[in-house]
């Protein structure tokens, strides 16, 4: 047995748990979800088999399915349990709770009313990813899941290009090769990045590359499982306009004035609107 019966002072306890591997939970963790009087989780079955797999019993607890679509009931009854003295649990599906996963409310409504908030840590798939990717750590940005339209995820990388930290997104596996080929044209194609996919699983893979190379290798292989993409951050160096308007007029020979101030800000990594503007005039005179 791995874990404990402790007494657990009453409050929110979030538990972190493992984002593939089972044996990644800390028993500190084993030992919260043992002791709880009352159990919440994004997903009632995986945490049932997780639970299951380290031996740890409900005996009769209750076990209170919590995620983005289960309304205000649901909060509304584990607040209940913290007026009463209860200790709460809360576990995400995997990984670290909050972390682009439901929570937020729950903790903020807790930590208002007085109650005590608390953490059991455990593995999380952002900072795995950073481990392995083989870029920068000193500074990075979590921009979570990119939007799935073309024209906003464009719009929302456009607004990323210029953080000073390394990038770090969640991407569903069908829109890896689209979200890829997004971000070597609007971050530059010649940043470094790394694609992590079914991290600590059995099949985990860590690709590295350039984003244009990344981009054409993902969308050959159709990857699946759960994905991390990191991207190193861009890197400040002056150019001149005159190699903005000579790369803008070749551009501008094969493409439209739009197509060809998008491909040249890609590959400056210069911010669109400046190089959209130049194109403009360039194609009236």
């Amino acid at each position: 047995m791995n874990y404990r019966h402790v007494t657990l002072p009453p409050g929110l306890y979030f538990v972190g748990t493992p984002i593939g591997s089972a044996r990644d939970i800390t028993l500190r963790a084993l030992d919260v979800l043992a002791s709880a009087d009352v159990i919440a989780a994004e997903d009632t079955r995986s945490l049932r088999r997780l639970l299951d797999i380290h031996g740890v019993p409900l005996n009769g607890r209750a076990l209170v399915s919590y995620h983005d679509h289960s309304g205000a009931g649901a909060r509304e009854r584990l607040l209940r349990a913290l007026e009463q003295g209860q200790s709460v649990a809360y576990a995400s599906e995997a990984g670290m709770p909050l972390i682009a996963d439901p929570g937020y409310d729950l903790s903020r409504a807790a930590a208002e009313a007085g109650h005590m908030v608390t953490c059991a840590p455990g593995p999380s798939a952002v900072l795995t990813a950073l481990t392995l990717a083989g870029l920068p750590t000193d500074s990075f940005f979590f921009a979570g899941f990119l939007p799935s339209a073309a024209a906003a995820r464009r719009k929302r990388l456009e607004s990323l290009r210029d953080v000073p930290g390394t990038l770090v997104f969640y991407e569903s596996p069908k829109r890896a090769a689209a979200s890829l080929a997004d971000m070597a044209a609007v971050l530059g194609e010649n940043r470094q990045a790394a694609l992590c996919r079914e991290l600590t699983k059995k099949f985990e893979e860590v690709r590295r590359a350039a984003l244009g190379d990344l981009a054409e290798i993902i969308k050959a292989l159709e990857p699946r499982g759960e994905i991390v993409i990191v991207v190193d951050r861009g890197r400040s160096e002056k150019i001149r306009e005159e190699d903005l308007e000579s790369d803008l007029k070749r551009a501008l020979m094969d493409h439209s004035v739009r197509d060809a101030a998008d491909i040249v800000a890609g590959l400056h990594g210069v911010p669109r609107r400046k190089v959209y503007q130049m194109a403009l005039k360039l194609g009236k005179d």
